[in-house]
């Protein structure tokens, strides 16, 4: 893809792999040589070095316990910009541990970066056997609909031979995307310590392909559907002036996908009541009409009960279903059982929810379903759910909002699983 066809949005992108793949360096690398990094910063750096080369995971690596450990344990996130494109990077942790960081990064990002560190596998058994956690994370990746997916080589400047090494790894992850439906966006060797190939283009006469940086600034960036019918969450309700009389109360939120106009026709859920719509705001002003990613304000014609965590649709678009079918990622120590009751966001609405069964689960190795009666912390499974109240939930691969949403512990309050629907039953 050319630079003259690419969105001038800043490209939202995660890096996920192993734990000591060189996420934090590589990331590091980027910002040092893209001058992003603060003056007192890099003077903190170079006095910790003492003479020594600077250790550019430093700058990612926020929390004090994960300087002390050496690893990455919370979602970092980095601002940087080239005189092409600005960018905004998720650093996601390795560890299996924090898998749920990784699928938070995951969602609304444009692409993921996986990084291979080649001097953990063995490049001389043909094929390479890759780690479990690039499998996993490059799955997860694809299972979110992050659109591109890129895998970088990485610490090819301690291979003896890198080119047999790299044509062996690249060879292996292109068999495993093959197997799992993954369209790649590139394949990149790079030396995030050393810097080859991160913003500068490799010197090496066997790699002839763009440099990380270079295929980043021409990766396309999601754009939300604005065509089709009308899909907004309610995430706020105001109300003008004083007092308790009939003033207009505009219902805020960003809409999902399609646009909205004064004179369209709406249907609330879950209420199902349907309205037409009076003035359509955004930041506090008229306008006439409002798109998909836009925060829009909805004035409706006529006084109706509604409030956060209500759906706005076009009507007869969305049919609530309060039982559906889904991928379920599940990030909890507690394992995920049949029967017993959860929490479940959707939207900005919270509802009681069961998993009425587990229909199987996914073996990151052989990619094939498996029969399930429950799912371990980073299991991937396909179930059914049950929710107490009905919800207008859509086909996660159609909307990434509408098909999404979170499963809670109802004991321990903690995030247990994400929630990806294939389709209302």
């Amino acid at each position: 893809m050319s630079l003259e066809n690419t969105p001038h949005r800043a490209l939202r992108f995660l890096t996920a792999g192993s734990v000591d793949d060189g996420k934090s360096t590589l990331i590091g690398r980027l910002l040092f040589d893209s001058r992003a990094i603060l003056a007192d910063q890099l003077d903190t750096l170079e006095k910790r070095a003492a003479g020594q080369p600077i250790d550019l995971s430093l700058l990612t690596d926020g929390l004090e316990a994960e300087r002390e450990q050496g690893i990455t344990i919370d979602v970092a996130y980095r601002y940087f910009a080239t005189k092409h494109r600005k960018f905004i990077i998720a650093d996601a942790p390795g560890h299996e541990q924090y898998t749920r960081n990784m699928v938070t990064a995951a969602a609304g990002s444009d692409a993921a970066v996986v990084l291979v560190d080649i001097t953990k596998l063995d490049t001389t058994a043909l094929p390479v056997t890759l780690l479990p956690q690039t499998r996993r994370h490059a799955l997860l990746a694809h299972l979110l609909r992050v659109p591109s997916i890129v895998f970088a080589i990485n610490k090819l400047d301690a291979i003896e031979q890198p080119q047999a090494a790299f044509e062996a790894v690249r060879d292996a992850l292109l068999g495993f995307t093959e197997q799992a439906g993954i369209q790649v966006a590139g394949i990149i060797p790079v030396s995030a310590l050393r810097g080859d190939n991160v913003t500068q283009p490799l010197d090496a006469p066997w790699y002839g392909g763009p440099s990380l940086l270079q295929l980043l600034e021409s990766l396309p960036t999601t754009q939300e559907r604005d065509s089709g019918h009308l899909l907004l969450p309610v995430q706020y309700v105001a109300r003008e002036g004083e007092g308790t009389g009939n003033q207009p109360r505009t219902l805020w939120g960003r809409i999902a996908h399609g646009q909205v106009k004064a004179g369209d026709h709406v249907q609330l859920f879950p209420s199902g009541e349907i309205a037409t719509v009076a003035e359509v705001r955004r930041a506090g002003e008229v306008v006439d009409s409002c798109a998909a990613g836009e925060s829009a304000g909805l004035v409706l014609d006529r006084q109706l009960d509604v409030s956060r965590g209500d759906w706005i649709a076009t009507p007869q678009s969305v049919k609530d279903s309060n039982r559906f079918s889904a991928t379920l990622a599940w990030l909890d120590t507690e394992p995920a059982v049949v029967g017993r009751k959860y929490w479940v966001r959707h939207g900005n609405r919270w509802v009681q929810a069961r998993i009425s069964s587990i229909e199987s689960r996914l073996n990151i190795h052989t990619l094939e379903a498996i029969d399930a009666h429950e799912l371990a912390v980073n299991d991937i499974g396909h179930v059914v759910i049950e929710t107490q109240q009905p919800l207008p939930v859509e086909s996660y691969e159609d909307n990434r909002v509408g098909g999404a949403l979170i499963i809670v512990d109802p004991t321990s309050n903690r995030t247990s699983g994400a929630l990806l629907v294939k389709a209302a039953l």
